[in-house]
C-alpha cells in the first residue's frame, strides 16, 4: 500500500493525523483512544481494519448467542411464538452492550472518514436514506483520502 505525500512521517503516530497504511491493531487501539472524536480524519487502513474488527466481534457474539440460545429455545404450536432458552440472556446482554459500546465511536469514526476523503461530517446523515443512502455512504468511505480534507484538521 502506498502513502500520500501529504500523509504524516511514518514515526508520526499523533492521534490528530490520520494514520495513513494502519496495521490491524493500531486501527482497534485508535479506535478506542479517539472514542467520541469527531473532529480530524481516519485514513482507509483505520476505517476498514477497525469494521473488519468490529464485523468478528459481532459475528462471535452472534454465534455465541445462537449456540446458547437454541438448546433451551421451544416453540408454542399453537401461535408460533419462539422462547429462547436461558442461555440466551448473557450472550444477548452481551450483544447489546457491545453495540452501545461501540455506536458513539463507530459514528465519530465515519466523520472522521469522510472528513479526510474531504465531505462534511454531517454527510453521514446520507446513511438514514433507505437503500441509496448506505451506496453513498458506503461509496464515500471507499474514496482515497484527499488533501482538501486536511482544512477538517484542528
Amino acid at each position: 500500500m502506498t502513502t500520500p505525500e501529504y500523509a504524516p512521517a511514518a514515526g508520526d503516530t499523533s492521534l490528530s493525523a490520520p494514520l495513513y497504511g494502519a496495521s490491524f491493531g493500531q486501527a482497534f487501539k485508535r479506535f478506542w483512544q479517539k472514542y467520541a472524536t469527531f473532529t480530524g480524519r481516519a485514513s482507509r487502513s483505520e476505517y476498514w481494519w477497525w469494521y473488519l474488527a468490529s464485523a468478528i466481534i459481532g459475528l462471535v457474539l452472534y454465534i455465541l448467542y445462537i449456540v446458547l440460545a437454541v438448546p433451551g429455545s421451544s416453540t408454542d404450536p399453537s401461535t408460533g411464538a419462539v422462547s429462547l432458552g436461558p442461555g440466551a440472556i448473557f450472550p444477548g446482554l452481551l450483544l447489546i452492550l457491545w453495540g452501545l459500546a461501540t455506536i458513539i465511536p463507530q459514528l465519530a469514526l465515519t466523520v472522521r472518514r469522510l472528513h479526510d476523503a474531504n465531505y462534511a461530517g454531517w454527510f453521514i446523515f446520507l446513511g438514514l436514506i433507505p437503500i441509496v443512502g448506505g451506496i453513498i455512504l458506503l461509496v464515500f468511505t471507499i474514496l482515497p483520502s484527499n488533501p482538501a480534507g486536511s482544512r477538517f484538521d484542528r
